[in-house]
């Protein structure tokens, strides 16, 4: 197997994270070989950003911190040497601007991934930092060295530092597809289990339902759940029904407590206000009102403004003799009861939650068990809700991971200048 030893540090992954610290290792003077096992780098950030790229969030600090959850002191951390602002200032110095949009979030001025990530790479290119594509690792030689699959065959690369930005298990085909896992359990990291995050939920409609709304918004909606504490929560947002159940912005915000109540009691309980704006009296009192020669389903149109894939779901969750009762059915429409079954698969997430613990890892992001070698982005064990936060993060942990290996090469030197 050929065998290439490197004068400095081996970033293996090239997503947000990958590329943040090889930029952080090379302006520090370090020599960088970033290893991506797609043709190009950055896949996932495109995909992402087709819609318009949502960078980051103009929330507060301590509520930008607030959206990692059981996470948020470390991720906090990591945010304090490179926050939200700090993000948008790099974009700025590849010359794209951004703008908060109405919802606080974070865009560039052109609402596109692709020219910031092209940007971003020629200048990597041009500080220095040597790309190698095609190059999947495959763990660790019994030596030590990584271990790649290349299409010339198998490379053996030793290195004096690595940093691990692989990813989680979402999106596999753009290449973050969790094979890393058993490599860093059998180096002694403990990994825990890889998990859908910002993801639907299957509810099991009937064939009927699905066929005439699967893709259909609910938005505005209120959702009430308990969350992980047991703590009553509600928020406004947006989802959209789906062949299966339920997804969406406001259903990824909550996603979390909604997979650890069905991992916990076999399934969760998602409570729908199809009719915000409206108190259940009022609501009541309209459906009340005589509706002549019109239908229900129009009565109910035109009295609270509930139709199509709203009075879909109460025909499809409540028993028939409710349509008949006006106070049962404002009830229903203002506090409808949604079973979810179970989270989609971790292939079809946004992003993922397990991965390497922070536990087993240093502050500065190197692996307990495996001195020297980094890890960063979405392989670790973290998550956050869509809207800026998840990219803020990987970049923050990529800028981390990379001083930390500095770190430890002056340590290196250092030892060597004594001996």
């Amino acid at each position: 197997m050929p065998s290439t030893s490197l004068p400095g540090v081996a970033v293996v992954g090239g997503g947000p994270a990958g590329l943040m610290a090889a930029e952080t290792l090379r302006a520090a003077g370090c020599e960088v070989d970033l290893f991506e096992a797609k043709g190009s780098v950055g896949r996932k950030f495109l995909i992402a950003g087709k819609g318009g790229l949502n960078l980051t969030h103009s929330d507060p600090f301590e509520r930008f911190c607030d959206r990692y959850g059981a996470r948020r002191d470390a991720v906090a951390g990591w945010l304090r040497g490179f926050d939200a602002q700090a993000l948008r200032d790099w974009a700025a110095g590849l010359g794209v601007g951004t703008f908060v949009g109405s919802s606080g979030r974070v865009f560039p001025d052109d609402m596109k991934a692709a020219p910031l990530l092209r940007g971003w790479v020629r200048r990597l290119r041009e500080a220095g930092v040597r790309f190698h594509v095609h190059h999947r690792w495959t763990g660790w030689d019994a030596g030590g060295a990584l271990c790649f699959a290349t299409p010339a065959g198998a490379q053996r690369v030793e290195a004096a530092a690595t940093v691990l930005a692989l990813g989680g298990a979402s999106w596999p085909q753009l290449g973050s597809d969790g094979a890393w896992v058993p490599w860093l359990r059998e180096a002694g990291a403990e990994v825990a289990p890889l998990q859908p995050a910002n993801c639907g939920f299957d509810v099991g409609w009937s064939a009927h339902f699905a066929g005439r709304h699967a893709g259909a918004p609910l938005k505005p909606v209120v959702l009430h759940w308990r969350d992980r504490g047991g703590r009553a929560r509600s928020l406004q947002g947006e989802c959209v029904l789906t062949a299966t159940g339920i997804e969406g912005s406001a259903v990824y915000a909550i996603a979390a407590d909604l997979r650890e109540a069905i991992a916990r009691d076999g399934e969760a309980t998602l409570v729908l206000d199809l009719a915000p704006g409206r108190d259940e009296a009022r609501l009541a009192g309209e459906l009340a009102r005589p509706r002549g020669k019109r239908s229900l389903g129009e009565h109910l149109r035109r009295s609270a403004g509930i139709a199509g894939a709203r009075a879909g779901l109460l025909h499809e969750l409540c028993p028939p003799d409710t349509w008949q009762a006006p106070a049962r059915l404002a009830a229903a429409a203002k506090a409808l009861p949604l079973r979810l079954l179970s989270p989609r698969p971790v292939a079809e997430a946004i992003s993922t939650a397990g991965g390497v613990t922070l536990e087993a890892l240093t502050p500065d992001l190197m692996l307990r068990a495996r001195p020297g070698c980094f890890a960063a982005g979405e392989m670790l064990d973290w998550e956050a809700p869509t809207g800026g936060y998840l990219l803020t993060a990987c970049f923050a942990s990529g800028r981390l991971a990379a001083q930390g290996a500095l770190a430890f090469l002056h340590r290196l030197r250092t030892a060597d200048a004594r001996a």
